[in-house]
């Protein structure tokens, strides 16, 4: 068995169903960020990204509500998918958080916006089309890494 198949099966496995889920919650947030401009709102959904990103998917609220709530209620997942490219896409999610929490800092309403609304952009075509962007962007990463090897 070669170091890539040990690694690629010892990576950890995700109901593809709960990520999605999270992109829900994570929309009516960023949302509500927008409408209300409510810095403690943009301050918890950076540490719900910063948890997934640094701890791991099932750190995350979210994750907690699809696990104990959601998905008793659901026929088991088709399949399974790695947890790397949502652990990912998390990342770019607290990225743009922070930018967003940084622009409240300088006084930049502007940059606050501009960072929510392209986060919620994100997270709105995973919830509604199951289009992960993050998850998009580590793929290319990996084959751009691939290539340079």
């Amino acid at each position: 068995m070669s170091a890539t198949t040990t690694k690629a099966s010892a990576s950890v496995r995700i109901d593809p169903r709960g990520p999605r889920f999270g992109a829900s919650i994570t929309t009516v947030v960023l949302a509500l960020v927008l409408v209300t401009g409510n810095v403690w709102l943009l301050g918890f959904q950076a540490l719900v990204f910063a948890l997934g990103a640094l701890i791991g998917l099932a750190a995350q609220p979210y994750a907690v509500i699809y696990r104990r709530v959601v998905r008793p209620r659901l026929a088991p997942p088709r399949e399974l998918e790695d947890a790397a490219p949502p652990r990912f896409a998390q990342a770019v999610g607290l990225l743009f958080a922070l930018v967003a929490l940084s622009g409240v800092g300088i006084g930049s309403g502007l940059l606050t916006t501009v960072a929510v609304a392209l986060a919620l952009g994100a997270a709105f075509l995973n919830a509604a089309f199951d289009y992960c962007l993050g998850c998009e962007l580590y793929v290319l990463g990996q084959r751009f890494r691939k290539r340079s090897e």
